[in-house]
């Protein structure tokens, strides 16, 4: 398969962030653009599921986050809330399908292994499983020796198109712990911050060798080509960047 290549160094507002990978699977799902793979260095991101917006501590849990100085945002995949910033890698993969129901379970194993394989290649014992007590928890969960997650995958399926997002946790795992240890404390959600880490826990790595990684990951299935964001996403991303913020919420909101 090919797909397009686009690779961001400079972080962009976290809600905008987000309307991005959203505008690009709504191009791609409109016969736009083809595959895209979108590998990107985020601002510091408190990124919220439509689940967790319905919880009583929701308000709390986003005042939370921006004492952390992490902003917080509605993500368009599912699952629970996740936390990331500049030392993590971001990571979108963008695919047009017929229907992209039939295969989203496939598509979780078969990026999730490849995520692994791109971590085992750096040196880490790179596994795909769920992790008891892991934040957002999954079964297509990234960790290292079966003890530590390292990334997290989620999807957003529409009609002839699929986002899998994902987040490499690369250095700096104990401010990610500590936003999520009050972000879930406040939703009622309970985890094992232990089960939180990053690649350079174990193996001595940057971002940028972790993107390398993924990039020779993905080279070794797919024609890559390299590409930027054009304007039309862009521009599409800003009209739909008020499905992706969060407001000032009081305790009783």
């Amino acid at each position: 398969m090919r797909l397009l290549v686009i690779r961001e160094t400079s972080p962009r507002p976290p809600a905008l962030e987000v309307a991005v990978s959203h505008a690009l699977v709504e191009r791609v799902s409109a016969g736009e653009l083809g595959g895209v793979l979108r590998l990107y260095r985020p601002a510091p991101t408190l990124a919220f599921g439509r689940l967790d917006a319905l919880l009583p501590g929701y308000p709390a849990a986003v005042a939370a986050a921006r004492e952390h100085g992490f902003e917080p945002v509605l993500r368009a995949p599912g699952g629970h809330a996740v936390a990331y910033d500049g030392g993590c890698l971001g990571i979108d993969e963008v695919i047009g399908e017929a229907d992209p129901i039939a295969r989203m379970q496939e598509r979780f194993a078969e990026s999730s292994e490849l995520l692994a394989g791109a971590l085992r290649a750096l040196g880490v014992d790179g596994r795909v499983g769920r992790i008891a007590g892991e934040f957002c928890p999954g079964d297509f969960t990234v960790n290292a020796r079966g003890r530590v997650k390292l990334v997290g995958t989620a999807q957003r399926v529409v009609r002839h198109a699929s986002l899998l997002a994902a987040s490499v946790a690369v250095r700096d795992a104990a401010g990610l712990r500590a936003v999520l240890l009050d972000v879930y404390r406040a939703l009622g959600l309970e985890w094992d911050p232990a089960t939180a880490g990053a690649v350079a826990d174990d193996v001595p790595a940057s971002v940028g060798d972790v993107e390398q990684a993924v990039l020779a990951a993905y080279g070794d299935r797919h024609e890559l080509v390299d590409a930027a964001l054009g304007p039309e996403t862009l521009a599409a991303a800003e009209r739909l960047l008020d499905r992706h913020r969060v407001p000032v919420l009081s305790a009783g909101a």
